[in-house]
């Protein structure tokens, strides 16, 4: 009796030990649970992606095209074809970032599937996990002796307690796929952010673009109408344009340079003055040419004096520089008689210049500063009469209503233009 006793004992202590065994691997899954979706990328079809080279490859082609255009000996027919040969290239662009924008746009609607797919599973994954943590936290309170003892033999108790292994098992993977759902929903997530800010990009490129396509338009329309389609005229404008920036690039090296100053602008009743050589403009590109606003920005900062003498006094010579219709369509660092700013239009016109003095109203003057025919360099007269004049001259440092004549000589002077605006 006492023997069976202890064999007894020992037979619970075994069981005790195994059921231990099988609890241990308590974790959650279930085989039930959907899968989640993986993170991919869409790949683009192959009609898409070799439309998008083809684009690349004539864009590439054009610039080469374009650049090579540009050495040539400059002529009107020469000029005309280049900006042909910009529209066309600025077309490409256009075409190539738009086919960019729409393969965005297909991953973007695709992410935005998945992110919501995998929103539901992941719902239905908590839920389902939340059930099996509740079960299996149930079945985890029922001790070893317990289970043996409601079990109807020793048969159910090993069925009862493989049961429990396979629920833990399915338990192992739904913690698994609750993890993956979260780590895919965050890819997705984190794709969709990416895409978007890429098309937002691609959207301000595709409208800077079609601006630039609208003006190379209409700078081959001002072309042909500046120079009436002749050539003898082109040639004409042209060297009349150069010789204006060489005497301007002259002057300033007759002067010891264009370095940049600071703290030269001054606002009072007449208006602003300003110099070309201020450090807020002066080292920015005369209309994206090899010319700078501090070397050869002297007329460009003159005529933003006079906007500011007649109220414009948002304008700088940044205003100015930085719309490139106010420059010749033939030498686009050659500014127009006419040109625009804050929306209003002014027009250089010869005249004399105590007349328009004594009416209140400011003069640019052309100056020869070497002694030859073609004026060199470009300052406004404010006041003054019959030779005495006082002057803002935009290169001289703190040029700001000084005499005219302490720098340069009334007989320099070369040209004469009122301003109507």
């Amino acid at each position: 009796m006492k023997r069976n006793v202890l064999y007894f004992r020992g037979f619970l202590i075994v069981l005790s030990l195994l059921f231990s065994v099988v609890s241990a691997n308590l974790v959650y899954g279930q085989d039930t649970t959907p899968t989640p979706t993986g993170s991919t990328t869409p790949t683009p079809s192959p009609d898409t992606t070799q439309e998008v080279n083809d684009l690349n490859n004539k864009i590439r082609d054009l610039e080469g095209k374009v650049s090579e255009l540009r050495t040539q000996e400059k002529s009107l027919s020469s000029q005309i074809s280049v900006m042909d040969n910009q529209i066309k290239l600025t077309e490409y662009r256009i075409a190539y970032t738009k086919e960019q924008i729409s393969e965005l746009t297909d991953d973007i609607e695709t992410a935005t599937e998945k992110i919501s797919n995998l929103e539901g599973s992941l719902t239905d994954i908590t839920k389902t996990m939340m059930s099996r943590v509740s079960a299996t936290y149930q079945l985890g309170t029922v001790q070893p002796l317990q289970l043996l003892f409601s079990s109807n033999s020793f048969t159910d108790f090993i069925a009862r307690a493989n049961y429990l292994r396979i629920v833990q098992a399915h338990d192992k993977k739904l913690v698994y796929n609750t993890v993956q759902a979260k780590n895919d929903y965050a890819n997705q997530k984190e794709i969709f952010e990416e895409k978007k800010q890429k098309v937002l990009a691609l959207q301000t490129q595709l409208e800077a673009y079609t601006s630039q396509l609208e003006q190379e338009k209409v700078n081959k329309k001002r072309l042909l109408s500046e120079t009436q389609g002749n050539e003898a005229n082109y040639q004409r404008l042209l060297s009349q344009a150069r010789a204006q920036l060489v005497g301007f690039s002259r002057f300033t090296q007759s002067q010891g340079g264009a370095s940049l100053l600071g703290g030269q602008t001054v606002c009072d009743d007449w208006g602003c003055y300003y110099n070309q050589r201020d450090s807020q403009w002066g080292g920015n590109s005369l209309n994206g040419t090899q010319y700078t606003l501090a070397s050869d920005g002297c007329l460009v900062t003159a005529m933003a004096m006079v906007y500011t003498h007649f109220g414009h006094r948002s304008v700088t010579p940044q205003t100015i520089n930085s719309n490139s219709s106010n420059f010749a369509s033939y030498y686009p660092a050659f500014l127009n008689k006419t040109i625009v700013a804050d929306g209003t239009t002014a027009s250089r016109i010869s005249s004399a210049i105590d007349a328009e003095l004594s009416s209140g109203r400011p003069v640019i003057v052309g100056i020869s500063y070497d002694g030859g025919p073609i004026a060199d360099h470009f300052v406004v007269l404010i006041s003054g009469s019959g030779g005495n004049y006082q002057m803002h001259d935009p290169f001289t440092p703190n040029g700001n209503n000084i005499s005219f004549t302490s720098k340069y000589t009334v007989g320099s002077i070369k040209e004469i233009e009122r301003i109507s605006i």
